[in-house]
């Protein structure tokens, strides 16, 4: 029997009492504790709840953004029958690993791991026709899909700009979601524009190293003496920094334009 849409979400949860079934099916984040084994922590269940389809996560490393991602894409395929998620980084290892973490937990609902027909080997196909597709982040090889449901970009920061421009357009005819996951790379590049300029279409969310409880004060130390500060401060503290090659910083240029300056014609 193939299952539909939220018939298949709520034919996933756990046999509890009427009450507690009830409470899974409206509470995404207890519904992946029990059924996915995801145990996300305060600002990870914010994210989980928000609702938000187009949403930006700048975080330190090994917060789990990407397992958070892998909870979110499994979630939306299942409460959303014949669905299209295609899960983009900067290297098919890397939307693999996203990928793997999704069949995981797949695996844990009772869904077998089968590819989707004529996708590559990084796909799921679940019974309710929903499609979990990964890519990499690469502009030549993420055309041809249309009617994207939902859009994961991991590592985003690090994925071309043209990969991220060929992509939303699939997203038009369903007015699909976008969530950009990734621990900053520079004043540069669409996850930059985003979060610096997007407007108020983003949901944002930013998690410094110093409030992911997994990771000890002692070994910060340890890795600001190692790393320096503007390493540090890129990896662990969520710090957009100018890379150095450029003559003038990216504040300085945008605070040198005035809006209220008339444009000078000549001729």
């Amino acid at each position: 029997m193939v299952l539909r849409g939220l018939d298949t979400y709520r034919a996933l949860k756990v046999n509890k009492p009427p009450r507690a079934k009830q409470s899974c099916a409206f509470d995404v984040v207890e519904w992946a504790r029990v059924r996915l084994g995801f145990q996300a922590d305060e600002r990870q269940a914010e994210v989980l709840r928000s609702g938000a389809k187009w949403g930006i996560l700048n975080c330190t490393r090994q917060w789990g953004k990407s397992t958070l991602g892998a909870a979110k894409v499994v979630h939306h395929a299942c409460a959303n029958a014949g669905s299209l998620v295609l899960v983009a980084s900067p290297s098919g290892r890397q939307s693999g690993e996203l990928m793997h973490k999704a069949a995981a937990m797949l695996a844990r609902l009772g869904i077998r791991k089968r590819g989707a027909p004529g996708a590559t080997d990084i796909s799921l196909m679940l019974p309710n026709g929903s499609r979990i597709v990964g890519l990499p982040g690469i502009e030549a090889t993420a055309r041809g899909f249309s009617a994207v449901s939902l859009l994961v970009i991991d590592e985003a920061a690090r994925v071309e700009d043209a990969a991220y421009k060929t992509l939303r357009p699939m997203l038009a005819t369903v007015n699909g979601g976008v969530w950009l996951l990734s621990t900053p790379f520079g004043k540069r590049g669409f996850f930059w524009e985003e979060w610096a300029h997007g407007g108020e279409d983003w949901f944002r969310m930013s998690v410094p190293a110093t409030e992911c409880t997994r990771i000890s004060r002692e070994w910060l130390e340890k890795e600001r003496r190692s790393m320096g500060p503007t390493w540090f401060q890129q990896e662990y503290m969520c710090a957009f920094l100018d890379n150095g090659a450029a003559v003038f910083g990216r504040d300085l240029v945008e605070a040198a334009f005035d809006e209220g300056v008339e444009e000078l014609r000549l001729g």
